[in-house]
């Protein structure tokens, strides 16, 4: 379908310059972007591949409006106004309202008419289903659980018994909710159960990708707060609160009864501690191990995690290390020479 450039730049707020009757069908990255379609660039780091691209129109912040060879669109916030555009361009197909034939729905459930059951799926025992939620194939819903309204549950997605999963938000095909959270009593050389009769509570607009796990508590909540968006292979651990707004990356994981406040950020393969509290707006590097509380609006890295700053200085001292240890080396020989000792080994 194409659509005109004026049109689009209405939709997002976008300066328009150039011809807005111009028409394009569809978003594409710059390298593969023809004639038709309308490409981005986010900064001045894609001058060069922007002027270079086939792309009929394209999406600019205002550094590179003077790519004047074609329409543009020039916006203050290139990949905000891409997300709407993307959104309104492609938008995702709407599943049909229903109990499909070969789902399995328990005793005393709620189904909403405008909510959709895929084939396979399966609805535990006095579970309510919200208008316009979405339950994929093979999804299963457990007993007591609350899906509210718009939430979308993708294929093979597991929801444990008594699991909350707010409105308008999405869980990505294979991730666990509510599975029993890691904690064993000792007894002797045995480990015994400690039986999790918590729940899991997912608020609003929260985004979980595929084959993460969010534990249930061991008593009580462990609770992902509104507008959180999680990466896949997360492991989020029993007890734990998230805080609104957070962005976990991938194969982050977090140990039982940690806290994160609102809006903070953990890089790829990081992660917390257990009872570590880490504070609103707090950055955390890649690949760090938070071990102890941090408090609020601080960046850090490393293992243990100190401020970035430090951590930064560590890494590039370690870099030096051999030229280091070579000058040393070179001074313990000038100094044995001058005392007349044997050098150190």
């Amino acid at each position: 379908m194409a659509h005109r450039l004026s049109e689009l730049a209405a939709l997002i707020g976008a300066e328009l310059r150039g011809d807005g009757s111009r028409t394009v069908r569809a978003v594409r990255a710059l390298a593969a972007a023809g004639e038709e379609d309308l490409s981005f660039a986010t900064g001045p780091a894609l001058r060069q591949a922007a002027r270079a691209s086939r792309a009929g129109a394209l999406l600019v912040p205002a550094e590179l409006a003077d790519l004047d060879d074609r329409p543009l669109l020039v916006v203050a916030d290139p990949k905000l106004a891409l997300a709407r555009l993307l959104a309104h361009l492609h938008p995702p197909a709407a599943p049909a309202a229903g109990v499909h034939p070969t789902a399995v729905i328990g005793e005393g459930c709620r189904i909403d008419p405008s909510a959709a059951i895929a084939p396979y799926a399966v609805i535990g025992d006095g579970s309510r289903i919200a208008a316009g939620a979405v339950v994929g194939a093979h999804a299963v819903v457990g007993r007591g659980c609350r899906l509210e309204a718009g939430a979308v549950l993708h294929p093979h997605v597991v929801l444990y018994d008594r699991t909350v999963v707010g409105e308008r938000s999405i869980v990505h095909a294979g991730t666990v909710l509510g599975a029993d959270g890691f904690g064993y009593a000792q007894d002797g050389a045995a480990h015994v159960k400690l039986p999790h009769v918590g729940r899991v509570v997912i608020g609003a607009e929260v985004e979980i990708g595929a084959l993460s796990a969010v534990d249930r508590a061991l008593t009580e909540e462990t609770r992902v707060g509104d507008g959180t968006k999680i990466d896949n292979l997360v492991q989020v651990g029993h007890n734990v609160t998230i805080g609104k707004g957070c962005v976990l990356c991938g194969q982050v994981g977090l140990a039982g009864t940690a806290s994160l406040g609102d809006g903070v950020v953990m890089a790829g393969q990081s992660g917390a501690g257990d009872h570590v509290e880490i504070g609103d707006g707090t950055r955390v590097a890649a690949r760090s191990a938070v071990l102890q509380s941090v408090a609020a609006g601080r960046e850090v890295g490393g293992v243990p995690a100190i401020e970035l700053s430090a951590w930064r200085r560590q890494v590039a001292a370690l870099g030096r290390l051999a030229e280091i240890a070579r000058r040393l080396r070179a001074v313990e020989k000038k100094l044995a020479a001058l005392t007349g000792e044997e050098e150190r080994p």
